[in-house]
């Protein structure tokens, strides 16, 4: 067994073609302090150096493992390929170089240095690679790595995302939401609408428009299925450290927290109001998060489903003449759009896709990418510049 330390290693690496771990190698004439691809100025982010930038973007992860080695591993091949075999830094990448390493990853020469089986990893024996990587694989290492360069963009350290470029953000990721399992914007404001004109005269109406309202944020501010709506008690919002998180046990069993931002605080609050309830949940609340008419009890999964779908009903009437196909989708549609909704405006909105994918709860960033709808409309609006007719027609013209 052999190990080496980080100051010897930039020398190491000149003279031995073998990729070492992150925390044994370094390179400190490729730290990237003078990168092409650096923003000017002073970012959010306290690194000089492209190593502790992607340190700092591991550490957002560090309260989670499994993604925190899956990061680790794609990062890793990507900085090590960028040193020994490109002879750049990080912050010096392109999109000719993103292209080079999924090429790489496809197909990784020499095979010896870059390949091997599982060993130790402060062992000569060690390699980035068991082999050459399929579709799939690719597909999730550079949706990550869109992960990784979103979040330096968006703090500041770098000026630009190299993969987001039409052809190589096509090869990332390829929806599997489909465009008939989300509202379209003007879909979410008709139903919105449809929710805010609902009748209050009676008791039983206030508390029905109520409960839609509640209903519309808890869907799509927090993403929430709506099993985990259902089972959700007041008691699950809990504030730590003066911001509020929903606690929910979700698919396959999962605990997990969801950040709580001021909008739905404010809407359970008004809720809360409303009921003649205490304004902020108390510990260990056994209140249901949406009550039944009587205000008795909470609502099961199915009455959730059928309100969303009376509520899809009334917008899809109130659309039929001036929008027949929303009204169409909307007759369509089901209470898990929301979710969908939601997420895919959470990328809309610029959030980086590690930060939906926590919100989510989606255990593969590749299903996080999924919802990366921005594509098609690249891919669409480029195809606006191929025309069959590209001049007046001559009998026109004369």
């Amino acid at each position: 067994m052999n190990t080496y330390s980080a100051p010897a290693c930039a020398t190491l690496a000149i003279m031995l073609p073998i990729p070492r771990p992150l925390e044994i190698l370094d390179q400190p004439h490729l730290d990237g302090r003078t990168g092409r691809n650096r923003a000017p100025g002073e970012g959010m982010l306290r690194a000089d150096s492209d190593l502790q930038a992607v340190q700092a973007w591991l550490a957002e992860v560090r309260d989670s493992p499994q993604t925190l080695r899956a990061y680790r591993k794609e990062i890793e091949r990507l900085l090590l390929w960028c040193w020994l075999e490109r002879g750049r830094a990080l912050s010096d990448l392109g999109r000719e170089d993103l292209q080079a390493f999924e090429d790489f990853l496809a197909d990784p020469q020499p095979r010896e240095r870059w390949c091997g089986p599982t060993a130790p990893r402060h062992t000569e024996r060690w390699r980035p690679l068991r082999g050459p990587l399929g579709p799939g694989s690719r597909r999730t290492a550079l949706v990550i790595l869109h992960g990784l360069f979103g979040y330096l963009v968006e703090t500041g350290y770098l000026a630009r995302n190299p993969l987001r470029l039409p052809r190589r953000r096509r090869a990332v990721v390829a929806s599997p939401v489909g465009p008939e399992r989300f509202l379209e914007e003007a879909e979410w404001r008709a139903l919105r609408q449809t929710v805010a004109m609902l009748p209050q005269q009676s008791r039983r109406q206030q508390v029905h428009y109520q409960r839609c309202r509640l209903l519309l944020h808890v869907l799509y501010l927090l993403g929430a299925r709506v099993g985990e709506v259902a089972a959700s008690r007041m008691g699950d919002f809990v504030p730590r450290r003066g911001r509020w998180w929903w606690e929910v046990t979700g698919k396959g069993g999962k605990a997990a927290r969801v950040p709580v931002n001021a909008e739905m605080l404010a809407a359970l609050k008004a809720y809360r109001r409303f009921l003649g309830w205490p304004e902020e949940p108390l510990p260990g609340e056994e209140r249901p998060l949406i009550v039944a008419l009587d205000t008795s009890r909470g609502v099961s999964a199915n009455m959730l489903y059928r309100i969303m779908r009376s509520l899809f009903h009334a917008t899809a009437v109130r659309l039929d003449d001036s929008d027949p196909r929303a009204a169409a989708r909307l007759r369509r549609a089901s209470i898990h759009w929301l979710r969908h909704t939601s997420i895919s405006a959470q990328l809309r909105a610029g959030l980086d896709i590690a930060t939906v994918q926590r919100n989510a709860r989606h255990s593969r960033l590749e299903t996080t990418g999924g919802y990366l709808h921005e594509e098609t409309a690249r891919w669409h609006a480029a195809m606006e510049r191929h025309r069959l007719d590209d001049s007046p027609d001559e009998e026109t013209s004369q």
